[in-house]
């Protein structure tokens, strides 16, 4: 191996570790938003809105992180649909 090359298992985990925590961030929001549910059929004190909002936004902002870590991967090895791919800025 040469030097400066990192292997490919170092790769891998990195790409692994980079999937990993935002989909438990995306886990943490997903009980937010039951749990805002299940203390406003449960009790008197009304829907929890903060607690959702937050999260539904520790939902959606890991989700959208994770599609465009995949699409930009996808794009390296041009296997995307042709409507996915980068356009080149036109010359005129």
């Amino acid at each position: 191996m040469e030097r400066g090359e990192t292997p490919l298992i170092g790769q891998k985990l990195v790409a692994l570790l980079i999937m990993v925590v935002p989909a438990l961030i995306a886990m943490f929001g997903i009980k937010l938003i039951r749990d805002a549910f299940f203390y406003s059929v449960s009790s008197e004190t009304g829907f929890l809105w903060g607690q959702f909002v937050l999260g539904v936004l520790l939902f959606v902002v890991p989700v959208l992180f994770i599609a465009g870590f995949v699409l930009h991967h996808d794009r390296k090895r041009n296997r995307v649909q042709p409507r996915f791919m980068k356009r080149e800025p036109e010359e005129d």
